[in-house]
């Protein structure tokens, strides 16, 4: 199935949800025109997710000075995974130094735009990503909460997550997000080709790396990508 490039608006109903600061509207501008809306819809469930344990937990991500922060990292998390901020590095590093440079460009501080980076370079990482910040490990815990249902249950968010699915539908959104990363590899420039497939753009032991080696064994395979 293919889909657009830019994302419709969200509804009315999924921005109530939102918070709507000038530097929340303008990374929920900028990821709706780089994702497409499963990715989207993903991203936007990240935040709901992420925010939902901080409330839960007592945490001060989920304070008015804070929230901004905690809703760009979400929001601009799979930056990297687009046609737009589609570089030379991984997935994840291309979407963080988007997200800094947008967020820089907004009038954050660098201690607090490099805090949003760091979430992002390492929401792949199990077991640095949950540790290194707090910031890391809420966006770390809303992704995993959106792609595992153990977690969710183990963490009590069946109900609330199945309540924001109706609002924001997966859209297949384990094939999309897959095959978007699996896809940067192999459309790489001809003068990356004699390093190929162990770039920098995916390294062998990362999450791009595990996809594409799943992908390159099996390319007939029209599902989920096995090792997403």
């Amino acid at each position: 199935m293919e889909y657009a490039k830019t994302s419709p608006k969200p509804s009315n109903e999924v921005l109530k949800r939102l918070p709507q600061t000038d530097i929340c509207k303008a990374s929920l501008d900028l990821a709706s025109r780089a994702l497409p809306e499963p990715i989207l819809n993903h991203v936007i469930r990240t935040f709901l997710l992420a925010r939902w344990l901080s409330e839960k937990e007592g945490s001060e991500w989920s304070q008015p000075n804070n929230l901004p922060l905690l809703y760009a990292a979400c929001i601009c998390h799979d930056l990297g995974a687009s046609d737009l901020y589609n570089g030379s590095q991984r997935f994840e590093v291309e979407g963080a130094d988007a997200a800094k440079a947008h967020l820089l460009s907004h009038g954050m501080s660098e201690e607090s735009s490099h805090q949003v980076w760091i979430a992002i370079a390492l929401h792949t990482s199990a077991g640095i990503a949950e540790r290194i910040y707090p910031l890391s490990r809420l966006m770390r815990y809303g992704v995993l909460m959106d792609f595992s249902p153990a977690t969710r249950e183990a963490m009590g968010a069946v109900e609330y997550s199945s309540e924001i699915e109706r609002l924001l539908p997966r859209l297949n959104i384990e094939k999309v997000l897959g095959d978007a990363v699996v896809h940067q590899a192999e459309h790489l420039d001809q003068s990356d080709r004699s390093t190929w497939p162990n770039t920098k753009k995916h390294p062998k032991a990362s999450w791009p790396g595990i996809l594409l080696r799943a992908h390159l064994e099996n390319p007939s395979h029209e599902g989920v990508n096995p090792a997403f």
